[in-house]
């Protein structure tokens, strides 16, 4: 077979010149990919896809969480020195005990947790600052300053502080508690049995839990309902969502049987309240006198809502509500449960009539009653 060298030479040559250029354009790209630029992005990338939700959560809020002691003086009893076991020195000695014959003010403490929600205002649970005369509040950096509280609502077991010192301030993100589902994350915040920063996670396990149905009716509370552990301390702490948005206030844990629940107020009734509190400093709840009880009939499977009892001189009883009347609608709210009838005259004021329709036996009665404060029934 005859081969041109010419023409053998020139692909030789054009082999040789693919074979530098490829492998110059392997070890141009292993060059352009192996930059320290490069590197340093996909580690940080790396470790930010690494990092939990919880972690992010609390990154975003946790600063904001709050120690609060209240400090309350109570006044011992007064004891006689002629009291024959006070007199036996060994008793002392033996209990290592000065024993107060003199009345003397003893200081009785409990802890509790809130958060910073404005500048230099602290939103935590009434039960949290009761009956307080004095109120040391922890911040998350370990500075300790004196507080006031602004005011407090028994009814929802909200409170206001005004801390005594200066910013900058690591305020919490207020969410939105009407977008929460049953069955979101749930991440609690707060100091419980004063260890500082302690987290709990669970999910949302119920909405608008009546506090009633807990057995509690001396509060006016639609409740979360959670399973994240909730213990004493942890009361006025935030609980958040899982983007670290306060979604609730830690106020109640079940204990006995059926333990390990936990409820929470919804953020945005805190919300409404905690500005009442700071303008007003108290919060009006328009009531009319009635006790309410849910009855569900299975056989037409619906809900009705009775009244139990009517307090005396009261609105009700002066417009004519009796015991065992079934409230159809309150103004122009159909009504399906206890809580309808609450929100429709909350939302009404104290300043107008509303109009309830009742069913009464057979009759159908529709009446007018003007609301009052809830105060202005307790002091009846």
């Amino acid at each position: 077979m005859f081969i041109n060298k010419k023409k053998f030479r020139k692909n030789i040559c054009g082999i040789i010149l693919f074979t530098t250029v490829l492998s110059f354009n392997i070890f141009r790209s292993s060059y352009v990919i192996s930059k320290p630029a490069i590197i340093s992005e996909d580690i940080k990338n790396f470790k930010t896809s690494n990092s939990s939700f919880i972690t992010k959560a609390i990154k975003k809020t946790g600063d904001s969480v709050v120690t609060i002691d209240n400090q309350r003086y109570i006044k011992q009893r007064k004891f006689s020195r002629d009291s024959r076991i006070f007199l036996d020195p060994y008793f002392e000695r033996f209990f290592g005990l000065q024993l107060p014959y003199q009345e003397q003010p003893k200081i009785e403490q409990s802890q509790g947790s809130g958060f910073i929600f404005d500048d230099g205002l602290v939103l935590t649970n009434a039960h949290v600052v009761a009956n307080s005369d004095n109120l040391i509040v922890g911040l998350s950096n370990g500075k300790k300053l004196k507080g006031k509280v602004l005011g407090q609502d028994f009814f929802t077991d909200l409170a206001v502080i005004k801390l005594d010192g200066k910013g900058p301030w690591r305020k919490a993100t207020l969410g939105d508690s009407s977008k929460i589902k049953v069955g979101d994350w749930a991440i609690a915040v707060g100091n419980p049995f004063g260890l500082e920063n302690t987290v709990t996670l669970g999910i949302i396990s119920n909405l608008k839990r009546n506090v009633s149905q807990l057995g509690i009716y001396d509060k006016k509370l639609e409740l979360i309902q959670t399973d994240a552990a909730i213990n004493p301390g942890n009361s006025g702490g935030p609980l958040l969502n899982s983007r670290g948005d306060v979604i609730g206030i830690n106020t109640l844990i079940r204990s006995g049987p059926g333990a390990g629940l936990s409820f929470a107020i919804p953020i945005n009734r805190a919300k409404e309240i905690a500005y009442e509190l700071i303008k007003n400093g108290k919060v009006i709840h328009p009531m009319i006198g009635i006790s309410l009880i849910d009855e569900t009939s299975f056989e037409e499977n619906k809900n009705s809502v009775k009244v139990g009892y009517v307090v005396p001189n009261s609105p009700a009883a002066k417009s004519g509500i009796q015991i065992n009347d079934i409230i159809l609608e309150v103004g122009k709210n159909k009504i399906e449960n206890a809580s309808d009838v609450i929100s429709a005259i909350s939302n009404n004021g104290v300043k107008k009539f509303i109009v309830i329709s009742l069913k009464r036996g057979n009759k159908l009665i529709r009446l007018k009653v003007k609301p009052t404060d809830i105060n202005n029934l307790s002091n009846r």
